[in-house]
């Protein structure tokens, strides 16, 4: 549809023109704070003239032409993305509490990620929660797209567990936070059918992948991890370390579903994990029983007299993760740096 340029049009074209100059978009921004504030007052604008002006979607065209011939060397303003620009300030606009705590929070993360949170996201607090996670982590857009798919927000906290009867409260709501249910092991390679050593191996064998599916804090310590208790030895399936909570995880498969005697055993590894490796400046050890189905009152039974800190959840296998996302991960060496997790 083609737009008849008025007087109303010029003189707003005029003061766009004026803020693309005052924000300097023509430079190479180390942080997108420029040009996404930029974004979200001429969203707003053309929202307002829209509905005030009765102007149509043709004027759209008409600004990406014009801004395009005074500003030639700034990408951002083909058609397409202006017209992101209004579904990005209509998606966040339409939450009538937005304020500007909420838009500082915005502009601090890439654009591109942006395009894929309000393509995928259909709630103010899920957009929020991926936005917030990208910059406390630095997630690359495939990570988040990868996060999004796999319905991270619908899985967090939700695993069951006896923290609030067992743990302290800021440790206890930090540490449920940091469990999920279901786990989504989608780059297992691994058959329908297999055993609880099988996939252990898998799991070792794509132990970064395993890493960003756990969250962040968990550092890698090893696999069957031998306890020595009497004149017998166990062995843990996988041993991790919380860089956040401070505490050992101990991480226990069951590919069957889910009886009130694992728990037992698990407690009982928590115990001597407890007595063995921890040092004074260690929180108390937390389980997590990853087991193939459950039976949600059975696992609340068995662990509501327990004493020591259990999270029980499923997991899920599906598909191998994409090829691009597999290479941008880091490694084992890389996430230990990261997390800062030196231990002597």
């Amino acid at each position: 549809m083609e737009y008849k340029v008025d007087v109303n049009y010029r003189e707003w074209l005029k003061d766009v023109k004026a803020r693309v100059r005052s924000t300097q978009l023509r430079a190479s921004l180390a942080v997108n704070t420029d040009m996404l504030q930029f974004y979200w007052g001429l969203g707003a604008d053309i929202i307002e003239k829209q509905k005030a002006a009765a102007w149509g979607d043709g004027f759209l065209m008409q600004l990406s032409k014009d801004l395009i011939a005074e500003f030639p060397e700034i990408k951002g303003f083909s058609l397409r993305n202006i017209k992101y620009i209004r579904q990005w300030y209509s998606f966040y606009s339409s939450n009538v509490s937005i304020g500007q705590q909420a838009v500082a929070q915005l502009v601090r993360v890439p654009w591109g990620h942006h395009l894929i949170v309000i393509s995928q996201c259909k709630s103010h607090g899920e957009a929020f929660y991926y936005l917030n996670n990208t910059i406390t982590h630095g997630w690359s857009r495939s990570v988040l797209t990868h996060q999004i798919e796999s319905r991270l927000w619908q899985r967090e906290g939700k695993a069951i567990t006896n923290f609030t009867q067992v743990l302290p409260a800021p440790q206890s709501d930090l540490a449920i936070q940091s469990l999920k249910d279901p786990y989504i092991l989608n780059f297992m390679g691994i058959g329908k059918e297999h055993s609880e050593r099988e996939l252990e191996q898998a799991l070792v064998r794509h132990i970064k992948n395993f890493l960003l599916e756990l969250g962040a804090g968990f550092a890698y310590m090893g696999k069957q991890v031998p306890l020595q208790v009497g004149e017998r030895e166990f062995f843990l399936d996988l041993l991790f370390y919380h860089t956040r909570l401070h505490c050992y995880v101990v991480v226990e498969l069951k590919t069957v579903e889910f009886e009130p005697e694992h728990a037992g055993k698990l407690n009982f590894y928590i115990k001597a994990v407890d007595e063995q490796f921890c040092r004074e400046s260690d929180q108390p050890t937390i389980g997590l029983l990853l087991c193939k189905n459950k039976d949600k009152l059975v696992a609340e039974y068995a662990l509501s007299d327990i004493r020591k800190p259990i999270g029980i959840a499923e997991y899920q296998l599906t598909h191998t993760l994409p090829h691009d996302l597999q290479k941008n991960l880091p490694t084992i060496e890389e996430l230990t740096v990261e997390l800062g997790f030196v231990r002597d």
